[in-house]
């Protein structure tokens, strides 16, 4: 029996589309929380938008789905004004994955953000820099290690995403149905063999995304060594 690899494509569609939304998002929130003066709000924002990490997916999926679902405020906006079904479709799989990816890009962004030297940004402000400049040209450029390794940390959720994806998306073959997805229906289905083919798939995209992320640690620390 040949393998259908449209879970393969279907997850690396998702997994691409999403790590180029929350890569961006990621990084504007986490700049702006690192930038925000009032602790208190501080903290309760940093709480939401990591919350999606510490609960357990499904639970996320059920909100998703209460957002985007036909009868959800998103949803049926959508269906309504755009006849565009976002439940239990390409789409949704794709916001899953944002969703419980998002919290890893930002907290690894605000991480390598709090760790830049604050007398490098006052140098610049002083140069008579813009702040959208000081962000890129030194803020960024010198965050750039831990920000590639919340990126590759995000890609790797988004691509293993399973309980968030498995409520507002479904397990619809050729459709929604992602790596995780497929491991889950073969095994349920007794088909062994192929759903050791998709753990095979899963398990050297994960690796070459941990080795990636080793290989960037290491050169920041040897820079660090060599300073």
């Amino acid at each position: 029996m040949a393998v259908d690899w449209s879970p393969v494509f279907i997850s690396m569609k998702t997994a691409s589309l999403s790590i180029l939304i929350t890569f961006f998002v990621g990084l504007i929130v986490a700049w702006g929380i690192v930038k925000m003066k009032n602790d208190t709000i501080k903290i309760v924002l940093d709480g939401i938008f990591t919350l999606p990490i510490v609960l357990p997916p499904t639970v996320v999926g059920f909100f998703l789905l209460y957002i985007f679902g036909v009868r959800g405020p998103v949803g049926k906006f959508f269906l309504e004004f755009f006849a565009v079904k976002i439940a239990f479709s390409w789409s949704a799989t794709v916001i899953a994955a944002v969703v419980m990816s998002f919290p890893l890009m930002y907290r690894s962004a605000r991480g390598a953000f709090e760790q830049v030297d604050a007398n490098l940004l006052d140098a610049g402000r002083t140069l008579g820099m813009s702040e959208w400049k000081i962000f890129w040209k030194i803020l960024f450029a010198n965050a750039l290690p831990g920000i590639i390794s919340g990126g590759i940390l995000a890609y790797a959720r988004g691509l293993g995403e399973f309980g968030a994806t498995a409520m507002l998306a479904g397990n619809i073959a050729r459709q929604t149905r992602t790596l995780p997805m497929a491991v889950y229906s073969e095994v349920a289905a007794g088909n062994m063999g192929e759903a050791f083919n998709y753990v095979i798939v899963i398990v050297i995209i994960s690796f070459i995304a941990i080795f990636i992320m080793d290989y960037f640690s290491l050169r920041k620390e040897k820079q660090w060594r060599n300073n």
